[in-house]
């Protein structure tokens, strides 16, 4: 790839123009792109155009794993569209929740060959057609592509595209005016006997005539720079920032009345565009005291409609995170972008002491000394958690004066400690630190305290999910061979991958088996279910197909004694299994097949084939099924490959059509490890759509000729 004249291999800046292209030619009103950072397993958010940092915020780091489009797309290798918010909903609830707004989305991989950098994210009026045209199809396909010469041309100067701490916001393409015209229009807009104003990307006040001023009660120099709702006391609250938002990603024009202290209601009308939001300001009808579209005077300091959409999307994400390191993630991903402090500490309590569990901002051999910290030590983080009040210290003064001995770190001027309580007990401390000072008003204060209680309830939920899956990976694991035999001749590697979610324990089951001093035995099986009956009954027939098969007994003789065994035990469930009997002199395996997925042979010289074997009944069904046993060629180098239905099911893909493209994998992997090859395999499968099932492969590879 030929390096362009003043290339710079690490500067994102330069993905500017691609995604500026590609937001002209799609027509998008929103674009995001997102890098995948190397060694890390979360999307960050690099580059931003259409809507504000403020909004984008809960998105800037994205979990691999999460339900997004984006990594959907990303697993997929494919776009992803999303034609009407009711389709959002159902697909996407998450997001659903958090933005119930009329709009249109595309997500789409950043990839090239077998790496993949990220992702797109495209969003469109709703007025725009249910679905792409070809011509946008390509458009955003050129943008992803030329995208991904630019992460590979960094990755090949060993200098990868980061993403900066904050996402680059691209500006507007703002028409080119004559100067005169444009005094003209300033000269027209002041003169207007109504008032309008000007909102930029960010919610800034760039512009508001004299009518306007005169109608909100305040001058323009103390507007202009600043967003009206944190200026306008009586217009902080959710209603303004609310349809602020809604018309900026929605791109549809929406209004709302709100009462101006002493009694005057005002109209507000909202025009968004490209690069902000033109507003129409009258007086209105005299309003209700209360009712839909109104605001009604508080003496309290209302909660911003910014702090309450984080808040929802904080409490949406918490709600799919499972252990105590995935919420302990998702917290740090959301509160240092989304509500201001620029590191935290996240601490559950054990037996009369603290322990860290995620943190972000901070250097590791700073925290590391609050590691294990005792309840009883006169410390912020013990007396929040041992009194249940928060503690906030809006100055370093505060601080000092309450902890005199206490650690500052860096430049810290402000911190949060807040209790994580469950029903009364307590579960652990959050820790919030800020750069510069920070009053803490009460509506913050409130906020941050919501905060705690949803963390504090996720928690509870995570340490019960991790203690179910400790034991049901215990279970799992001892029911499962700990090693397998060293046997002349066979070069062998195993995996087993549980399922991606969910504590419960799989039915999947791999064997080799030392038949005599020139044979061997492997199997392996998926008991219907993943639940402790499904793990039990797996360890009953896993112990039936080794003692059958030790003896030599051929393959179908196997599974036919296996299957009485179940129907006479009458589990309720089936089973399916597959037994290979490996001579190594003869370099002969005779293979029978009860239901299961058909196992793959690879040939020295790479030709992989599908080993289409009999197909038997599942075993546990009929007692008298009968099953067939055929025989190959196993020479020397070539790979067997066994496998359970999780490395090839992916829902909505025809199981024949995953089975090839494992097969074709196979083929083209490099092969002298076979370690190395299974890991392979298990990442192939892994790219895709997120698995529901376990996986368990078995690698067989005869080696040399025995004299």
């Amino acid at each position: 790839m030929r390096q362009p004249a003043g290339y710079r291999p690490d500067s994102v800046e330069r993905l500017d123009s691609v995604l500026a292209d590609g937001v002209r030619q799609t027509g998008a009103s929103i674009a995001m792109l997102y890098l995948l950072q190397p060694g890390e397993q979360l999307l960050r958010l690099a580059l931003l155009s259409g809507v504000s940092r403020q909004i984008a915020a809960p998105w800037t780091r994205i979990p691999l794993d999460a339900p997004i489009p984006v990594t959907d797309a990303m697993r997929q290798r494919r776009l992803v569209w999303l034609g009407s918010q009711e389709e959002m909903a159902r697909r996407y609830p998450r997001l659903g929740i958090v933005l119930p707004y009329d709009f249109m989305l595309a997500a789409a991989p950043v990839n090239s060959g077998d790496s993949v950098w990220g992702g797109i994210v495209l969003l469109w009026p709703i007025w725009h057609p249910p679905q792409l045209n070809d011509d946008e199809r390509q458009a955003v396909t050129t943008c992803c592509r030329r995208a991904a010469d630019l992460f590979e041309l960094a990755a090949q100067h060993g200098r990868p595209l980061r993403a900066p701490e904050e996402p680059r916001l691209l500006g507007a393409q703002l028409r080119e005016s004559d100067p005169a015209q444009a005094m003209a229009a300033l000269g027209f807009a002041e003169r207007l006997p109504v008032g309008c104003c000007a909102l930029d990307i960010e919610g800034r006040l760039t512009f508001i005539n004299p009518a306007a001023a005169d109608l909100v009660d305040a001058g323009a120099a103390c507007l202009v720079g600043k967003r009206p709702w944190e200026v306008l006391l009586w217009l902080n609250g959710p209603l303004f920032e609310d349809r602020y938002r809604e018309a900026l990603i929605s791109r549809q024009s929406t209004s709302f009345t709100v009462v101006r202290p002493p009694n005057t209601p005002l109209l507000f009308q909202l025009y968004p565009g490209d690069s902000g939001i033109s507003i129409h300001i009258t007086p209105a009808a005299q309003p209700a005291t209360t009712g839909p579209g109104k605001m009604p005077r508080s003496p309290s300091e209302p909660v911003s409609a910014t702090a309450l959409y984080l808040l929802t999307h904080l409490a949406a994400a918490l709600t799919e995170a499972t252990g105590v390191r995935d919420v302990a993630e998702r917290v740090a991903d959301q509160i240092v972008p989304a509500f201001g402090p620029q590191r935290l500490i996240l601490m559950t309590q054990e037996e009369g002491r603290l322990h860290i569990v995620g943190h972000r901002g901070y250097r590791t051999d700073f925290v590391h000394r609050f590691d294990g910290t005792s309840l009883t030590s006169a410390t912020p983080v013990a007396h929040v958690l041992t009194s249940g009040d928060a503690a906030f210290f809006p100055a370093l003064a505060d601080f000092q004066r309450a902890y005199p001995d206490a650690p500052r770190y860096e430049k810290t001027n402000a911190w949060a400690f807040l209790p994580l309580t469950v029903s009364g007990r307590p579960i652990g401390s959050l820790v919030l630190t800020y750069d510069q000072p920070r009053p803490f008003p009460p509506a913050e204060r409130a906020i941050l305290t919501s905060l705690a209680g949803l963390i504090a309830q996720a928690l509870d939920r995570a340490r019960l999910y991790d203690a179910k899956h400790t034991l049901a990976h215990t279970l799992q694991t001892g029911l499962l061979p700990q090693a397998l035999p060293r046997i002349e001749g066979l070069d062998v590697a195993a995996r087993y991958v549980p399922a991606g979610h969910g504590v419960d324990v799989g039915g999947d089951f791999y064997d080799l088996i030392r038949c005599d001093d020139t044979t061997a035995a492997a199997a392996i099986g998926d008991v219907q279910g993943h639940d402790t009956t499904a793990a039990a009954l797996m360890g009953q027939v896993r112990t039936a197909v080794h003692a059958h098969a030790t003896d030599g007994t051929p393959p179908s003789d196997v599974l036919a004694r296996t299957n009485r065994l179940l129907t006479d035990l009458d589990p309720g469930l089936f089973t399916s299994c597959l037994i290979a009997h490996l001579d190594v002199v003869r370099h002969r395996a005779r293979l029978a097949n009860a239901g299961h997925p058909p196992p793959l042979l690879r040939h020295p010289d790479g030709r992989t084939e599908v080993l289409r074997l009999p197909p038997g009944l599942l075993l546990g069904i009929d007692p008298s099924a009968d099953y067939l046993t055929t025989e190959f060629p196993l020479e020397p180098g070539c790979v067997l490959a066994l496998y359970t239905d999780g490395l090839v099911e992916t829902p909505g893909t025809d199981i024949d059509h995953t089975t090839h493209d494992l097969a074709t994998h196979l083929a083209q992997a490099p092969g002298r490890d076979l370690d190395d090859l299974a890991d392979t395999l298990i990442h192939h499968a892994e790219r895709g759509a997120a698995r529901h099932d376990d996986i368990a492969l078995l690698l067989i590879r005869p080696t040399t000729d025995r004299g």
